[in-house]
């Protein structure tokens, strides 16, 4: 997390909120022979406490859960280069913009048994997202088949205890600045990802 406090005033709820809202990150714990990733997505209780997930069985994760273990998923918003021509001021240098949030806790293996019901909930909270059809639902796949490919994966879950995030927004510029960078993040035309990102860069002004 950035040390910079003027990066991490949002509140709690909204950083539970923007994890919430992304249900994807990257799941890291260390090992013996040195950190393992695995990029997953997640579904995060509304009080942020409790994230449930799951993985590939091949994935090397699982052999260390034998045991919960220290794990963070690492939760990236847009993030876009910042070139300190746009700022229109002296003395500037380049930098990057970034939303990212933390959910740390004790990671471990749920019981095979409640894979279903965990493959249910995050299904079914994407599905309800999407507004221009009837959600789909895993009754309507060949029950041998869905047996099939749940054998293939394991049901995780991580007891939160610590939130951290931080919203690098050019906040700690003056406002008339910060919107000249704005524009020039928008003006790179790099896709979503960067306009999100300028998006952002406006609501401070909201906070």
């Amino acid at each position: 997390m950035h040390p910079n406090q003027a990066f991490r005033k949002p509140s709690q709820q909204r950083n539970i909120a923007f994890a919430r809202a992304r249900s994807f990150g990257t799941l890291a714990i260390n090992a013996d022979d040195g950190p393992l990733l695995s990029h997953i997505p997640f579904q995060l209780s509304e009080d942020g406490a409790y994230i449930e997930a799951h993985i590939v069985r091949s994935n090397p994760i699982l052999k260390h859960l034998e045991q919960p273990v220290p794990a963070v998923i690492s939760v990236m918003g847009g993030d876009a280069y910042i070139s300190p021509d746009w700022y229109g001021i002296e003395n500037q240098v380049p930098t990057w913009n970034y939303i990212a949030v933390h959910l740390r806790g004790r990671l471990e293996r749920l019981d095979q048994a409640q894979l279903h019901g965990v493959l249910e909930r995050l299904s079914a909270g994407m599905e309800n997202r999407i507004t221009d059809k009837r959600p789909w639902k895993i009754d309507k796949m060949d029950t041998e088949i869905y047996e099939k490919m749940q054998r293939q994966i394991v049901p995780i879950a991580i007891e939160v205890d610590d939130i951290q995030g931080t919203w690098k927004l050019s906040q700690n510029k003056p406002d008339e600045v910060r919107h000249r960078a704005v524009k020039g993040v928008r003006n790179t035309g790099m896709g979503q990802a960067t306009e999100d990102l300028a998006g952002r860069m406006e609501e401070v002004d909201k906070d």
